[in-house]
């Protein structure tokens, strides 16, 4: 099954898209190394990954038919 990512802000302009299609893994971690082969201009951008809406760790699996959001650093005010 594949997942659609969104990407945000410098990485949307780093790899000329705003989503991307991508096989599905089993958590963030194994997610982050296949977008890091794909786009190998991110591996030293630094970015959250949301799935769901909700920001994720290495270890947080994803869900069948995930929402996928990679997101650049933001501050807040």
């Amino acid at each position: 099954m594949k997942l659609i990512v969104k990407v945000f802000g410098k990485i949307s302009e780093e790899i000329g898209e705003s989503e991307f299609m991508i096989e599905k893994s089993d958590n963030i971690a194994s997610l982050k190394s296949e977008i890091n082969t794909i786009y190998p201009q991110l591996k030293d951008l630094k970015f959250a990954i949301a799935v769901n809406k909700k920001l994720s760790t290495d270890s947080d699996k994803i869900p069948e038919g995930a929402e996928i959001a990679l997101l650049p650093p933001f501050s807040g005010g």
